[in-house]
């Protein structure tokens, strides 16, 4: 009980900090492209995660790991956040955000398909419903939809579920942070390239806003975010703590309205009440 309820405990914080991350990149892609803000945030977070990896000392991990680091980096480190910075070329920050509780689903079914969890069918009711109320509440919220928009973030979400679910299993054994940090230096090579070949042609009139969006993106959520977020996971479980990311729309949409000054609507309350319901029942039959 004590093991699943710190996970729980550390995968809210996950998602507090996870939060952040759609509002911080529709503020920074007004003034960085897509692939420079992907590779750069790789990069930055890469430096952190190899200073911690260095200084704590620790050992590297298995070969047998490898091709698991090669599928979290796809889906976490290059898929959702290329996906996600081209999505918001074309639809707002709120709309974008209201995608992200089809997570769990996603990750629910990964961590069937590659954790060997087996959870309780009333599990799949509350889930299920519980993504109901949330895509119902994006169909609902504005009228910016976008088709490619749409697209670029169901992409993105099937990515990420992949990336959580595999980085979850991988971090029973080598732990949370290292995970996400071993990943991160998996990919540099690539995303140190990209970011060389699609640097701004000036730095001239790049806002503040932009780089402390650029700042978040990179620290906060490739790799503060993952240190609790992957731990909660491996505690509680992929599917039962994956739940939690239900309220990440909620808590992204507040955050919206106080950085872009975006609407608040009734709706949004009561969604986020009838969402909190549904994580708390997912909880319950999670095993």
């Amino acid at each position: 009980m004590k093991t699943s309820m710190e996970g729980w405990g550390s995968g809210l914080l996950g998602v507090i900090i996870f939060s952040g991350s759609l509002p911080a990149t529709r503020v920074a892609v007004s003034d960085f492209s897509p692939m420079f803000l992907t590779s750069a945030r790789a990069v930055i977070a890469a430096m952190f995660g190899a200073a911690l990896l260095f200084l704590l000392r620790q050992s590297r991990p298995a070969v047998g790991d490898l091709l698991s680091l090669a599928v979290v980096a796809i889906g976490v480190v290059i898929g959702f956040p290329l996906l996600t910075a081209l999505a918001l070329q074309y639809i707002t920050s709120a709309h974008s955000i209201v995608f992200i509780g089809l997570l769990p689903l996603a990750t629910a079914i990964f961590g069937v398909l590659r954790g060997g969890e087996h959870p309780n069918p009333l599990f799949w009711l509350f889930s299920g419903l519980g993504s109901a109320i949330v895509t119902g509440f994006a169909l609902t919220f504005d009228g910016e939809a976008s088709i490619t928009g749409d697209l670029l973030m169901f992409a993105a979400i099937v990515v990420c579920g992949l990336g959580y679910a595999e980085g979850a299993k991988l971090s029973r054994t080598l732990g949370g942070w290292q995970v996400i940090s071993w990943a991160l230096i998996l990919a540099l090579p690539l995303m140190a390239a990209f970011a060389l070949t699609t640097l701004p042609n000036t730095w001239q009139g790049i806002g503040i806003a932009s780089w402390i969006g650029l700042a978040y993106v990179s620290i906060f959520s490739m790799l503060v975010g993952f240190v609790f977020w992957y731990r909660g996971l491996a505690l509680g479980g992929i599917a039962a703590v994956g739940q939690l990311q239900l309220l990440q729309p909620f808590f992204g949409l507040l955050l919206a309205f106080g950085l872009l000054h975006e609407e608040v609507s009734a709706m949004m309350v009561v969604a986020t009440l009838a969402t909190v319901l549904c994580v708390a029942g997912a909880r319950k039959f999670s095993r």
